[in-house]
């Protein structure tokens, strides 16, 4: 069974499952939720963190040193219970250790801990990885963070995505969770995108470079959601078509490409630690309560 870890402030509040490190909710002090509540009728995930790596592999099977691996899509660590390290008022951290079932399966010794904090009306989900072996280790690392479209309070209005940087980033799109070499028109006018539930359709938008560090999603005249993103270059967008949520998903590594390679160190934008070394992945959200 899965433990929850509640934090809260006077602003927000949010429970953090074990399973997964996984945020179950976040809602502010009102009782506005702006999470995605995880309804299985459309998608049971809510906030999954994608290790080690991000999206699908051909065939879900990975190789590594020659050696073929089973993996499926975005990894191990959203299935994974983790143990909860450290928490106060605001803040948990779980962490995953590697074990005979990972290692069966991505055969590296590794650490991986999730922590989430508020500060304000300012959530931060970070995240290390370290690498624990003897020899250099190829992941990739994603957030899958779902929060609810239409914010709370702006029902009937238009919803937007605005770059921090005013980009117009090239489009990438998926065949069978893999994805296709062919760089598309950017939906982007001057940093801005309006949400459609058509745009689904076609499964994810994939963002593969030049969506920058930062965005908002705002309803029209409505409230906003302030993003900012550390070490996290790629970015993608995804709904399952008319349910009542968006994705916003910033990633460090993609699923593998359209008849390209299964070596998992071969992924497009994924990294590679030497022995001893960590990284750290983050997003903030800000939040308007």
């Amino acid at each position: 069974m899965s433990d929850i870890t509640r934090i809260s402030n006077h602003y927000l509040t949010a429970d953090v499952s074990s399973l997964g490190s996984e945020m179950q909710a976040l809602t502010a002090a009102d009782g506005r939720s702006f999470l995605w509540s995880g309804d299985a009728a459309f998608w049971n995930g809510r906030s999954p963190v994608l290790f080690p790596m991000v999206g699908k592999a051909p065939e879900n099977r990975i190789s590594v040193d020659g050696k073929s691996y089973e993996m499926g899509q975005h990894g191990f660590a959203r299935r994974s219970e983790f143990t909860l390290a450290a928490s106060s008022g605001t803040m948990c951290r779980y962490e995953l250790a590697a074990s005979d079932a990972t290692r069966a399966v991505y055969p590296f010794e590794f650490l991986l801990a999730v922590e989430h904090s508020l500060d304000g009306r300012t959530l931060t989900v970070a995240a290390e990885v370290e690498n624990r072996a003897q020899k250099p280790m190829p992941f990739g690392l994603g957030f899958h963070p779902a929060f609810v479209w239409p914010i709370p309070g702006a029902v009937g209005k238009a919803h937007t995505i605005t770059l921090d940087n005013g980009a117009e980033p090239a489009l990438t799109r998926l065949e069978g969770g893999l994805v296709k070499p062919e760089k598309l028109a950017s939906p982007f006018k001057a940093g801005s995108l309006t949400l459609d539930h058509a745009m689904f359709e076609a499964d994810a938008m994939i963002f593969p470079e030049g969506a920058g560090e930062g965005l908002t999603y705002a309803a029209d005249g409505g409230p906003a959601l302030k993003f900012s993103f550390e070490n996290l270059p790629n970015l993608a967008l995804w709904q399952k078509p008319g349910a009542p949520f968006i994705c916003i998903e910033p990633w460090h590594g993609t699923a593998a490409e359209l008849g390209g390679s299964d070596d998992l160190a071969k992924r497009p934008y994924g990294m590679v630690l030497a022995a001893g070394q960590k990284a750290r992945f983050a997003f903030t959200v800000e939040l308007p309560v």
